[in-house]
């Protein structure tokens, strides 16, 4: 079953399986759904983004924790996440939702790991979320470099291709669908000089753009 699958990916098994199953329902298949779920989630979660960070960096003033703690919980990142977990895969959707993709939205599988995050928490307390969250997020406080809290994937990739002396990259319309109140974008970034091509999607063109950034950052680790 999907449920199990996603369990053995958070590495966090339900005593009350109808909380995992209604953190993985969306407003358009059925009721109860997951977004009373999400709105808890959401303060566990930076809750405890606020916590490590402020163990990790006790010599950072506020503002900048502010601002590494809004990078890390913002949908983007969720996003990403919830694709490494496959969990698009384990969603319950309306048809129309599931026709028009939204196993891969952005918004939706965001808003399922929030959702999740507070279905733990329900279901086993704070300790429990708090553990799972960090394993997840694990890596990523691993990599902040706390002297380049504002700077996004954009401004990073154009000044990582301006160090290498290379072109800077080209941000190309691929998609975009959905209805003017819930559209969805898909964005290619494109480095010629080293043949890298890569897409990310959002809610919103700058987001898409974002990611697809990010993701090329990635790629241009093989050319360290």
């Amino acid at each position: 079953m999907t449920d199990h699958r996603i369990e053995q990916a958070l590495g966090y098994s339900f005593a009350d399986r109808s909380l995992l199953a209604t953190a993985l329902t969306h407003r358009s298949h059925s009721s109860p759904h997951n977004e009373r779920l999400e709105f808890l989630g959401d303060s566990v979660l930076n809750c405890v983004v606020a916590r490590r960070l402020y163990e990790r960096f006790p010599a950072l003033p506020e503002g900048d924790l502010s601002r590494l703690r809004a990078n890390l919980v913002r949908q983007e990142t969720l996003y990403r996440l919830a694709q490494s977990l496959s969990l698009g895969g384990c969603l319950r959707l309306g048809e129309g939702e599931a026709r028009s993709g939204g196993r891969e939205r952005p918004s939706i599988l965001a808003d399922a790991m929030e959702a999740l995050f507070g279905a733990i928490c329900l279901d086993a307390g704070f300790a429990a979320a708090e553990a799972v969250i960090s394993t997840l997020y694990g890596e990523l406080l691993s990599a902040i470099a706390p002297g380049q809290p504002n700077k996004d994937a954009k401004t990073r990739l154009q000044e990582s291709l301006q160090g290498r002396r290379l072109a800077l990259p080209k941000y190309a319309l691929v998609t975009a669908a959905g209805q003017a109140h819930a559209q969805h974008f898909t964005v290619a970034c494109e480095i010629d000089a080293l043949s890298i091509r890569t897409e990310g999607s959002g809610a919103s063109r700058r987001a898409a753009e974002q990611m697809a950034a990010e993701r090329a950052l990635e790629r241009l680790q093989e050319y360290a």
